[in-house]
């Protein structure tokens, strides 16, 4: 990746460059609180919605589901992840997540984490609403993403933070708070079962050690001390983060079709 790259890459481009896996707003302890509640087991077909580096799609296929399918955007992650998961009995495709060609109610669980955020609220609908197809009757989805405490602050100071948010990640970072959450998943004919929260530590050295191990933490570390070019946007990350830290938090919620 040259110096040009790197000031365009986006986010989670740039974390999984400098040697991060676990992306997640919550980390892995609130990602293993999503899987405790929706319950995986082997009479479940899975569809998780952008699996990217197939962290949470190696904890979904340790618990054997009867089928799992993965939808990534991208050709590229496709074949690495196939690659990843070359025995396993699971399935990843080229597709977009709100228009995934699969079968309407061909799973029991769906899931996604940290990709409804990134997109518009109409976006957000959209896939929601696939999820919802993608059902069947009683079945579960689980969303991990990125909450705004927006009960605690102005809609000024809300719109400035997510502004920010985007200057900073490249991407269009859109965290919504836990009630706006809620209300869209109610609206694509949801009924909401769990709601868990956790502060939002992503790039905090304690977060890291924990989500990745000592030896990937220091790997990460290594990188960074090494590639100025990509510890000075790893930074920057880490300033927003934590400049807004009392205004934003993770937020895991599991829902039913009814």
């Amino acid at each position: 990746m040259n110096t040009q790259s790197i000031e365009k890459a986006e986010s989670y481009d740039l974390l999984n460059r400098v040697g991060k896996k676990v992306l997640r707003p919550g980390g892995l302890q609130l990602t293993q609180k999503l899987l405790t509640q929706l319950n995986i087991g082997p009479e479940d077909d899975v569809v998780e919605f952008a699996p990217g580096l197939g962290f949470t799609a190696s904890i979904t296929l340790s618990k054997y589901p009867k089928s799992y399918t993965g939808i990534e955007r991208d050709g590229i992650t496709v074949g690495r992840l196939k690659k990843k998961f070359p025995n396993k009995s699971c399935t990843f495709i080229i597709a977009d997540v709100a228009k995934s060609g699969l079968l309407a109610g061909c799973a029991s669980k769906v899931y996604g984490e940290a990709m409804l955020t990134m997109h518009a609220d109409r976006r957000k609908t959209e896939i929601i609403a696939e999820a919802y197809r993608l059902l069947k009757p009683g079945g579960l989805y689980g969303i991990h993403e990125l909450g705004l405490n927006t009960d605690e602050i102005s809609d000024i100071a809300s719109s400035r933070i997510k502004k920010e948010l985007a200057q900073v990640s490249h991407v269009n970072a859109r965290p919504l708070s836990n009630k706006e959450w809620v209300e869209l998943l109610e609206q694509q004919g949801f009924r909401v079962l769990a709601v868990e929260t956790s502060e939002m530590l992503l790039l905090e050295p304690k977060r890291m050690l924990a989500d990745e191990g000592l030896i990937n933490f220091l790997h990460i570390i290594w990188n960074l001390i090494t590639r100025a070019e990509i510890r000075e946007r790893v930074f920057a990350l880490r300033k927003t983060f934590k400049k807004h830290r009392n205004n934003l938090h993770a937020v895991a919620i599991v829902a039913k079709k009814l």
